[in-house]
């Protein structure tokens, strides 16, 4: 079993449901769902990486670490290169990327990132997708897609149906990108210091930059799918309704 790091980006701040991380989801914030996640991986450490002093404060009282990080930061992968740094973790760390509004991100979804990571060095950093089957989830836009080639290597993300059926055949298997990441802490620290492009502007995917750069992302299909992410008030209902029922 490889050894590994969860860092959880968590800003405040966030344009469609600011303080995301802190609300009420079955009698916990939604921060600590993601932490206790993190904690049955395996991972060595499970870390939060915020801007917000009240969520460091909820991060620590789940038993995680929290890392103060800067307010300006474009991404959550740009937050955790600043995390790396501040951690002093060595080169060849590996680092998970569980987003802090996934709160019921799969174990053994983080566990299969750290695992593939460590089992393929070729690449620059790993993901995971899902069969996606739902004509209406296909052409909507805050659902990514992805292309792989046929090692499972990543072509293009994006928020558009690709490949594009242009006869209707039916025959394409789309997938759906999930968003968790694996890398070392070389990698995000090198990834975080180069230049946005004008492929991750335009889509708003940071992952986009990594290809740009001629990176190789690995992506799998995930042994298990996460559970609802909250992005929009809407998101926190649902998600209320779903865990309210077990």
């Amino acid at each position: 079993m490889s050894r590994f790091t969860v860092i959880i980006p968590a800003r405040y701040a966030a344009s469609r449901l600011p303080g995301k991380p802190l609300l009420d989801l079955a009698g916990k914030p939604v921060i600590e769902h993601v932490i206790e996640c993190a904690q049955q991986s395996g991972a060595d450490r499970v870390v939060v990486a915020t801007d917000d002093s009240r969520i460091e404060q909820a991060a620590i009282q789940a038993g995680a670490q929290a890392v103060m990080t800067r307010t300006d930061h474009q991404s959550g992968t740009d937050r955790i290169a600043e995390a790396a740094q501040t951690l002093r973790l060595p080169e060849d760390e590996i680092i998970i990327n569980v987003q802090g509004d996934e709160p019921d991100m799969p174990a053994d979804l983080i566990r299969q990132m750290a695992d593939a990571v460590a089992a393929n060095t070729h690449i620059s950093m790993c993901t995971a997708c899902t069969p996606l089957d739902d004509p209406a989830l296909i052409t909507d836009p805050n659902v990514v897609k992805i292309v792989r080639d046929r090692n499972d290597l990543a072509l293009y993300f994006s928020r558009a149906p690709i490949a594009f059926d242009r006869d209707g055949q039916g025959n394409f298997a789309y997938r759906r990108h999930l968003g968790i990441y694996g890398y070392r802490a070389a990698y995000v620290i090198g990834y975080s210091a180069a230049p946005v492009c004008a492929l991750e502007q335009t889509e708003k995917l940071e992952q986009l930059r990594a290809l740009y750069r001629g990176d190789k992302i690995y992506c799998p299909d995930a042994v298990s799918a996460p559970g609802i992410g909250i992005d929009t008030p809407e998101d926190i209902e649902r998600a209320r309704a779903i865990w309210n029922k077990n």
